[in-house]
């Protein structure tokens, strides 16, 4: 993931904070509406929601209109919550960050067992053989996704596809790998003795409020969550997305939410309600590719000549697009979750914060 800079000139204007949420709030609208976004946005600033709008279709042959209430899938923003979990159970004194994956996981037979700590699991630098690699459209179109079109539970998971070889020694070398994430899920169960949808609920869901939150399974029916669709730049239109089992991204990607629960989330992430402080501190460090404990983190991020701490949580899986991306230094907050993917979030999202 780059760090990208989009720095504007702009007329020094005397406007007021009300004049400025409203040219945001026309710059989104219009972005939103001419690049086909299907979606909802909310912006937070000062402790307070000054944009929330939804665009297009959660249903595109029904005609179902995206609301503020709309469910996304959320994919890999699923990752920050399960670092929080692992770093709550930290944070009780039952798991050592510096132990290795055989040390919770005594039947995990990965060669990394032995070498890969839990911590090079958190910042992505395991260095073990990544799961997804190879695919591509056209590998899909021809081949599939075995790892995600078949059914498998989260233990067939760990086996199949996330107990391979090492490519890279541990912590040398950062490569965004699932594996890393549902094998972090499955030690979250394995120390917790629950599953890791009943870890969810209790520690972070229900404390939250977060009614509109779950983790996704292909035989529940979920109301209210929007269908996803992508754009194919080979035929150049929006197709359906291709039929995988959602089960299977578990800890890594498996999650639904909207736009309201992960701004609790965030705000409560944020100010310290999940973990404390000097936890807050190992996850926000930003490390090999940027990269902290389930976010990316940019130290270094210039809006208007202005140096910036940038938290960042990006998703994608097919249609189902999602960002959660936060300013530390100010407290704002913007929030975009689609169910396609016709929009480039991580330009969007720069371009927003540049105008706020």
């Amino acid at each position: 993931m780059k760090k990208v800079f989009l720095i504007f000139t702009l007329a020094a204007l005397s406007v007021s904070v009300w004049g400025q949420n409203s040219t945001v709030a026309a710059y989104v609208d219009s972005i939103a509406k001419n690049s086909n976004l299907n979606g909802t946005i909310l912006i937070e600033q000062h402790s307070k929601t000054i944009y929330k709008e939804s665009f297009g279709f959660a249903n595109m042959p029904f005609r179902i209109p995206s609301t503020v209430d709309t469910r996304y899938k959320i994919a890999s923003i699923t990752k920050a919550f399960t670092a929080v979990l692992i770093l709550q159970l930290y944070e009780a004194g039952k798991i050592d960050l510096d132990r290795t994956i055989n040390t919770y996981l005594p039947n995990y037979k990965g060669q990394g067992g032995n070498q890969v700590t839990i911590k090079e699991l958190l910042n992505m630098t395991s260095g073990i053989r990544n799961m997804d690699t190879g695919l591509t459209l056209q590998s899909v179109l021809k081949n599939g996704m075995p790892q995600y079109q078949m059914p498998h539970t989260a233990d067939e998971m760990l086996t199949k596809f996330c107990s391979d070889t090492l490519v890279t020694k541990p912590g040398t070398v950062f490569d965004y790998n699932n594996a890393d994430y549902i094998i972090l899920g499955k030690i979250v169960e394995q120390i917790s003795g629950k599953t890791f949808g009943e870890n969810l609920k209790e520690k972070i869901l229900i404390p939250l409020q977060l009614n509109n939150t779950g983790l996704l399974s292909q035989q529940d029916i979920v109301v209210n969550l929007a269908d996803t669709y992508f754009y194919r730049d080979d035929i150049k239109k929006l197709v359906n997305d291709f039929p995988v089992y959602i089960d299977n991204w578990y800890a890594a990607g498996a999650m639904y939410s909207t736009v309201d629960d992960i701004l609790r989330f965030s705000d409560a992430l944020f100010s310290g309600k999940l973990l404390g402080e000097e936890t807050l501190d190992e996850m926000f460090t930003s490390g090999l590719g940027e990269y902290g404990f389930g976010v990316w983190v940019y130290k270094d991020y210039e809006i208007h000549h202005k140096i910036y701490t940038i938290v960042k949580r990006p998703g994608s899986i097919m249609g189902a697009q999602a960002m959660l991306f936060h300013i530390l230094e100010n407290g704002t907050t913007i929030i975009v979750l689609c169910n396609t993917n016709t929009v480039n979030l991580d330009n969007f999202v720069a371009d927003i914060a540049n105008r706020l």
